[in-house]
């Protein structure tokens, strides 16, 4: 007797039931690519599954990248979905390659990990400066001063297939090759891609690594998509005030925090992004977007949420 096919539908609904309390805890880490030790900009966050409403890990403490290192490979809650805003690779499908025309460019996210860690092994607090500032490196890059590396690509620069998802959900991303202005996230995530090469062997980070059946994963989030989803619009994102947050929070299933008055969006992005993390996670869909093939895995990874 032959098999019976699977519809899509009950396709779905198998993915579902595979995800369904897969995680007990939900973070989401807002980052940041500034230069120094200790930062404002970085804010973590954490939910439990049965949590009324996220709530902040160390709130007003200054965090540093090594901080936030240490406390995922030491301090992370057993089944915790993190997310981290970054974005965990480059460019690649556009042009067959991170770098084109440099002998050296990686074939793979891992690879390009370990080339930003090892280029700045010298760079205190996992800083990127002697990446950015490389010879061939620095050809791809637009940088402050006016300074464009020759293989930049002109206007907003290269993005990635993940990238183009997001515009098309009405978001509005940056590409990584561009390390000028407030909203640039190219010194965020080449930042973090030292961190996300010191925690191989200790994390999982999908789409690079498959989603294994149980244990902690990293995924990359843009927090806009979190709160699109909390019912603000891409343009009006940012969120800088108690009343607003615990409004977000509410339509996430949440129970608004304590606090009045102003809130640095750095934290409300992340107590935010958390909350939507715990309603996203059984989401099957969101683990098999339509763009995301093997080999966009294997090298340019994917934003969780992007469709």
């Amino acid at each position: 007797m032959k098999n019976k096919p699977v519809l899509p539908e009950e396709a779905e609904a198998a993915g579902r039931g595979r995800l369904e309390g897969r995680f007990r805890h939900f973070a989401a880490i807002d980052w940041s690519g500034a230069a120094g030790e200790r930062h404002r900009g970085i804010a973590v966050a954490l939910l439990a599954q049965e949590d009324p409403a996220p709530a902040l890990v160390r709130p007003g403490h200054r965090w540093s990248r090594s901080e936030v290192l240490d406390w995922l490979r030491s301090k992370l809650p057993a089944d915790t979905l993190v997310g981290f805003d970054i974005g965990i690779g480059l460019a690649h499908a556009d042009c067959g390659a991170f770098f084109p025309g440099w002998a050296d460019s990686p074939a793979d996210a891992r690879s390009l990990w370990a080339l930003v860690d090892r280029l700045c092994a010298d760079d205190p607090h996992l800083s990127v400066s002697s990446f950015v500032d490389h010879l061939e490196a620095a050809r791809h890059f637009r940088r402050h001063g006016g300074r464009e590396g020759d293989l930049f690509g002109g206007g907003r620069g290269r993005f990635r297939v993940t990238e183009r998802a997001q515009e098309a959900m009405g978001c509005k991303p940056y590409s990584n090759f561009n390390l000028v202005g407030a909203a640039q996230v190219g010194k965020s995530s080449l930042t973090g891609m030292r961190l996300l090469h010191r925690l191989s062997g200790h994390l999982p980070v999908w789409p690079v690594d498959p989603l294994p059946p149980s244990g902690s994963v990293v995924v990359e989030i843009y927090t806009t998509i979190a709160a699109m989803a909390a019912g603000r619009s891409a343009a009006k994102s940012k969120i800088r005030d108690y009343e607003g947050l615990n409004q977000a929070l509410m339509e996430l299933g949440c129970s608004p925090v304590p606090g009045a008055g102003p809130i640095a969006d750095h934290a409300s992005d992340a107590l935010i992004t958390a909350a939507w993390l715990r309603n996203a996670a059984e989401d099957s869909a969101l683990w098999h977007p339509a763009g995301l093939t093997d080999e966009i895995a294997r090298t340019e990874g994917w934003t969780f949420g992007a469709r």
